[in-house]
């Protein structure tokens, strides 16, 4: 049977037809748990700094935000949102797919709701969830160039839900000390443990100050500037 959009199935928001999500179940879901055990207990032992500027800014509850982040600093998302974010509740778009199963089950487990869809499966119906979370008060969590980039890419279709809303964007930047970063497509940041993250922030209103939209470009360049890379 067909859900319509924003039901839940298992806890997870599905964007529509339940035939059309994966999920991860069984003794699956018990190895993520172990996983996601391991990452709280791991980020929790980082050493997050920020000044008192990105503070304000990393923190910004007025209204509900989407909060933007590189793919490749997902690792650091429990800690951030547990720290920074806890006046709402966060919904994530995650895709539909296999791959997309272990994180929406993997989100679940370190305290994001994820939004099961994709630009190419079941896109229009997760954004009508995210909006509808937004309504309601809640924050939204983008990764724009994920999940499988190309890396540092932001697509126009990110910015549908916020310029609906005329919501504000919250980008979260991190400079890594001492950090293993993966042989994939996106050069994924895993932090040495008690290794010092510094923290960077930008807030983008979704129209520019000449009355222009914002735009895809414009989100990328300000991403670019609060995450510089260490190679």
């Amino acid at each position: 049977m067909a859900r319509r959009a924003g039901s839940a199935h298992n806890g997870v928001l599905q964007a529509s037809d339940s035939d059309l999500i994966n999920e991860v179940r069984g003794w699956k879901r018990l190895a993520l748990w172990c996983v996601a055990t391991l990452l709280r207990g791991w980020v929790r032992t980082l050493r997050f700094e920020a000044d008192a500027a990105t503070l304000a800014l990393l923190t910004k509850s007025d209204v509900p935000v989407a909060v933007v982040l590189w793919h490749n600093r997902l690792f650091l998302s429990p800690e951030f949102f547990r720290r920074y974010r806890t006046q709402r509740r966060v919904y994530g778009l995650v895709s539909a797919s296999k791959d997309g199963a272990w994180l929406a089950a993997f989100y679940r487990m370190i305290g994001i709701h994820p939004v099961r869809g994709s630009s190419s499966n079941l896109g229009r119906e997760a954004a009508r969830v995210l909006i509808e979370k937004m309504r309601e008060g809640h924050d939204i969590g983008i990764t724009p160039d994920g999940p499988r980039g190309p890396l540092y890419t932001v697509e126009p279709g990110v910015l549908v839900v916020t310029r609906r809303l005329h919501a504000p964007l919250v980008l979260m930047g991190a400079e890594f000390g001492p950090a293993l970063r993966l042989k994939s497509w996106d050069k994924f940041y895993v932090p040495a443990p008690f290794s010092r993250i510094r923290m960077r922030a930008a807030v983008l209103a979704p129209v520019k100050a000449d009355g222009g939209k914002l735009s895809a470009e414009d989100v990328r360049a300000a991403l670019l500037a609060i995450n510089p890379d260490r190679e």
